[in-house]
Parts: C-alpha cells; structure tokens; sequence
C-alpha cells in the first residue's frame, strides 16, 4: 500500500529531490504545519531572516551568484505583501528564483480572513508567474513546474500559494521526473539563417561595437563572449547588470554605458555603424532618449532569449531568439568557417578614435588628504581583494562608484538592483552570496541610508556565522538624491540630509559584530586589509567621506548619450 504524506511533507520533500541545500524564510500560522515538516528533515537548511523582505532579496542574491536556485518561504498577509519589493527587485533583473507562500485555508478565500490578502493579484505583475494550490494532489507537480518555469526561457521568480488547509491534507507522493507544458515552449537555439547573416554583417563593420547586458551572465555564457571579442578585437561594454560577463581588466573593454558610464563607452556607442547587442535590452538608463540615440545611422544585431525584448525600444535589423550561450556558440562555429575576416585597417582607425575618446580620463578625480573620497575607498577595495571578492552593493551613488571603479573580470561576482533600484537589497544579498559561496570573500558596499532598511539582518548574521565586509561610504545624505536636487532643482535640498544617524559601531557590537570608523584618508586601505584579516568576524566599516563629491559621467533623465556631463564644470 503507498504511503500517504501530508502537503506539508510534500513541499518538503519536493525541496529536497530539487536539489534545494538552503531555504530562507520567516514563519507564521499559514505556514506552521510546513515548518512543522521542515524540523522533522535534514536534506536542507533553513536561515532565519528578521523580515520577509530579506528573506526574498537573500534567495535572489543566491541564484545571482550561483548556478543554484534561490528558495524563499514566507507566511500569508503581511508576510507575502513584505516579500513583494523582493519579488519585483528579482523579476526586473530576471532572477530564477522560487518563492513558497501560505495561504488561509481554502474555504476562508475571499472572507476576509486573519491575515488574508490576494496573493495571486498582487504578485501577478511582478513574477513570471505564480500559482494557487487548490488540492494537495497538485502539489508535487505545480512546484516541479515552478522550478521549470523560473529557470528556462527568460527565467525569472515564481511564486507557489498553498493555503493552509492543503499542507494538511494528505495524497501520495510522486514527484514528476519532467515536465510538458503545452502553453509554454521556450527556444534555446538560434535561427541559423539569421545567425549567418549577423556572422556577415558583423565582418563587414568598419565602426563596430559590442554590448552586453546581463542575459550573458545569467545563461552563464561568459567564456564564449570573452572567445568572441578577443577573436574580433571589437570593443566591448558591460551593462550594469552585464559587469563581469566581459573582463574589465581588458583594453578591448572601454568601461560601462549608460547615465553613469564611461565616455568612451557612450561615445562608442553611439557613433558605431554595427552594434551587436546580446543578451541587454537597451534600457534607458543604458541608451538614454531612443530618439536621440536612433540619430546616427547604425545596424543592430540583436540576440535574446525574449522575443518581447527586441525592438521593444529600439528597431533591430537582425533579431536572434534563443539561448546567449547556445547562440553565440554557434556564432562562433560560423565566424570560424568563414573566409572573410574583420576590417583591420578600419578597425585599427575605430580604435584610434576610441582612443582619443578614453583619453579624457572621465572618471579620474581629485584626491585629497584631508577629507575620504569615496572613489579610493572602492579602489582600494579592489588592491585588497585582489578584484577576486563578490560585491554586493546598495542603490545610490555608492552603487555607481563601485560599478565604476571595481574592476570585474568574472561573472556573478558583481550583485546588484539594476532594475528596479532596491535600496536595502546590499546586507541580505551579502548574506546570499555567502550561502551559496561558503569559502569566498563577500563584501557589501553600501549607503548611511540604504543599510538602515535592512540593517536588523545583523542578527541573521550572528545566528550563522556570515561574515561579509561591510563598506559603508558614508556621506551623511542620500546621496543620489542630493546630486539630482543640486542639478535639477536649484540645490534644494529637500529632506535628502541624514542629520540623525545611529552611532553604528555601537550599534554593530550590540549585534556581537565588529565596529571601525574611519575619517583619515591615509588610514583607508589600512583600515580594509585589518578587516578582511578577520575571516571569522563580520567588519562593519563606516568611511565617513566627502559630502560634496558627484557621481561622474552624467546622462541626465531624457538626454542623449553624448550629452554627457563630465564633472561640476559641465553644470
């Protein structure tokens, strides 16, 4: 006779036959008889966060790290609602991910229950898709499709609602072995006719250029497109999701595009005549006004593996559907049948030109030795880790500067809210990384304000033994904020100043964490080599820094790419 196991059991034991090593979550009473279960097994670990939006933010910053996917479990309610932020951070960067929510029990649908709220509704525009469990012999397969969903195609988090009732209800357990979806068929390889005509049109550029996002990271296709710009000697540039998929040490890479990117990323970008676009979306913080940027005559190929992303923003002349990985491959097997080779006389006059470009030295800045620029903190970060540790970062101008001045040569190394711009994503995601990288270095650059929204995650960290660098570069305001008000609105300074700050080496220690301060530039790298000294010890680093230093380059909101403001004298 087959045994019968309750739902709960079976959530449990469909983790476990997943591969599933880590769970994040936060209990409560819809959620009881899973954690009930989740005590009774040992196949995978369940962390604690102090709230459910950390919880979403850490499993999120565990698949981007890893090629493991992240697991989330929250309650009903209040529970689910502090899980949407995390949610739509995760499916603006198209993060794989898999979230478990309770539900009240089936028949209290609708009535208002304790703790009720329309999961389905409320998180349908921001999961690739969800699901509500109505009968327990459901659920073996609707996670096995959650899985399946959230990490083929263009994946993304998908959430898996079970109310209460089903976790206690009982039925056999099998859990599928594959899964056929008539409604859903995603395309992993490229048109080959389509694939040999970008192969021609790429050969023939006089003025090319490459641009990546951080499709090419996500499909884990970072070897095949350092192959294919070091075959072609091409420039390249790396989205802000897409640092790291190209090595940044290299002269063919000429720095980021976009509101914060280089010049002569920028510059490269819009006067190429053949942009090969893979795996980015033309973003407009990435190209800025489209109608600016469909000025200078160029040709795009265009490769992704949604079809809804090309020519959503910008006409493409030859779009490629599929996997990065598979097509560039086989983009690669083609440019190495061919016979004609790349233009090197144009080339070697296109590099002139970039050259003349990158020697306007836009993110050099002037130093001081009175007064920490942030800018040193994040290039001393970079000597001291030997540019090998995983940086998580918050949203803000901290985000830009280590953006701009980390130098990443690996892929998954650099993690970060690049759409929906998440300010207290840099603790929890910190925490992520270290789960699913045990033996690395982690260090979390941060804001003043940013780490105060998540910063209760501190206990998380004392509980199991994470210990991230913690790289506060603190300027006494939000920062981003002040610099938009002091270019577009006069420099007023609307409650953008932090005048209450937390003494936060006292408030690191209460954690049993711990506490520097320091205010000398001369004591700044120091200061970094003592605290990745203590492997053992979680560092919190608050680097009081210039208040007056600017995020530069500068696209403003609707400009163009080459209207670009290169420091204070541009204003």
């Amino acid at each position: 006779m087959t045994t019968e196991i309750t739902g709960a059991e079976i959530v449990v034991r469909c983790l476990a036959d997943e591969g599933v090593e880590h769970v994040f979550g936060y209990p409560g009473g819809a959620v009881l008889y899973i954690y009930d279960a989740i005590f009774n097994q040992d196949k995978f670990q369940h962390i604690l966060v102090r709230h459910e939006q950390a919880a979403i933010h850490a499993a999120d910053a565990y698949s981007r790290s890893s090629n493991k996917i992240g697991v989330a479990l929250v309650t009903s309610g209040p529970g689910v609602t502090n899980a949407v932020t995390g949610l739509a951070t995760a499916y603006m960067d198209s993060i794989p991910m898999v979230v478990i929510s309770g539900q009240v029990p089936s028949h209290a649908i609708g009535q208002d229950a304790f703790q009720e709220c329309d999961t389905v509704g409320i998180t349908r525009p921001c999961v690739k898709h969800n699901f509500l469990v109505k009968d327990v012999k459901d659920l073996a397969s609707t996670i096995k499709k959650a899985f399946y969903i959230a990490t083929t195609g263009r994946p993304g988090p998908v959430l898996v609602d079970i109310p209460k009732n089903i976790t206690m209800h009982k039925c056999a357990y099998e859990y599928p072995k594959e899964v056929d979806m008539r409604s859903y068929k995603p395309v992993d390889k490229g048109h080959s006719g389509q694939i040999r005509k970008a192969v021609q049109l790429i050969l023939q550029a006089e003025r090319p250029m490459i641009y990546t996002g951080g499709g090419v990271i996500l499909a884990d296709a970072a070897p095949e497109l350092n192959k294919l710009v070091d075959k072609l000697g091409y420039p390249c540039t790396n989205t802000l999701m897409g640092l790291g998929a190209y090595k940044a040490t290299s002269d063919l890479f000429v720095g980021m595009p976009g509101m914060h990117g280089t010049y002569e990323a920028n510059m490269t970008m819009q006067h190429c005549d053949v942009l090969i676009a893979i795996g980015a979306r033309f973003d407009d913080r990435v190209i800025g006004d489209p109608k600016h940027f469909a000025t200078n005559p160029r040709k795009i190929v265009h490769i992704d593996i949604d079809p809804s992303s090309i020519s959503k923003r910008v006409k493409v002349d030859i779009p490629i559907v599929g996997n990065v990985k598979d097509v560039l491959q086989d983009l690669l097997a083609q440019l190495d049948a061919a016979e004609a080779k790349p233009n090197a006389a144009a080339l070697a006059d296109w590099w002139k030109q970039i050259k003349q470009w990158r020697s306007r030295e836009c993110l050099k800045y002037t130093g001081s030795n009175e007064v920490i620029k942030p800018q040193m903190v994040v290039e001393k970060l970079w000597d001291v880790t030997k540019g090998d540790a995983f940086i998580t970062s918050d949203v803000g101008q901290h985000q830009m500067w280590a953006a701009q001045y980390y130098k990443f040569d690996k892929p998954r190394r650099w993690i970060n809210s690049g759409g929906l711009g998440t300010m207290g994503v840099g603790l929890p995601y910190a925490m992520g990384v270290q789960m699913a990288n045990p033996d690395a270095t982690v260090a979390c650059v941060t804001g003043e304000a940013s780490i105060q929204m998540c910063i209760q995650e501190l206990a998380t960290c004392k509980q199991y033994h994470l210990t991230p660098k913690i790289i506060l570069l603190n300027n006494r305001y939000l920062g981003m904020v002040r610099q938009w008000q002091q270019i577009d609105y006069g420099s007023r300074y609307s409650e953008s100043y932090m005048d209450s700050l937390p003494d936060f080496n006292k408030l690191v220690e209460s954690y049993g964490h711990v506490g520097m301060k320091i205010e000398n530039p001369n004591d700044v790298e120091g200061a970094l080599r003592e605290a990745f000294g203590m492997k053992d010890r979680l560092v919190f680093m608050n680097f009081i820094t210039d208040q007056t230093e600017n995020v530069w380059p500068m696209v403003k909101a609707g400009k163009g790419l080459t209207e670009m403001l290169l420091g204070s004298e541009d204003l």
